[in-house]
């Protein structure tokens, strides 16, 4: 009965669902601007998607590490 957590030690797992939200959703949205400033579409929004999956590779990768050294 003693194992119950608190809210507060779920802060790190809400901290890390918004890292992975913001590395895909900010390239995204930067390139869907860009497109729209540079009337390219849609190559930038694809380079942002890229860009963000590449961010999603390394906060896997980051995180792997953190846990490691756990």
């Amino acid at each position: 009965m003693g194992n119950k957590k608190k809210p507060t030690d779920y802060v790190e797992y809400i901290s890390l669902g918004g890292e992975i939200a913001a590395a895909l959703a900010v390239p995204i949205f930067l390139g869907y601007w860009l497109d729209t400033y540079f009337d390219t579409s849609p190559w930038l929004i694809l380079v942002g998607c890229l860009v963000g999956i590449v961010n999603i590779f390394i906060l896997i990768f980051q995180l792997s590490e953190r846990l490691n050294k756990k």
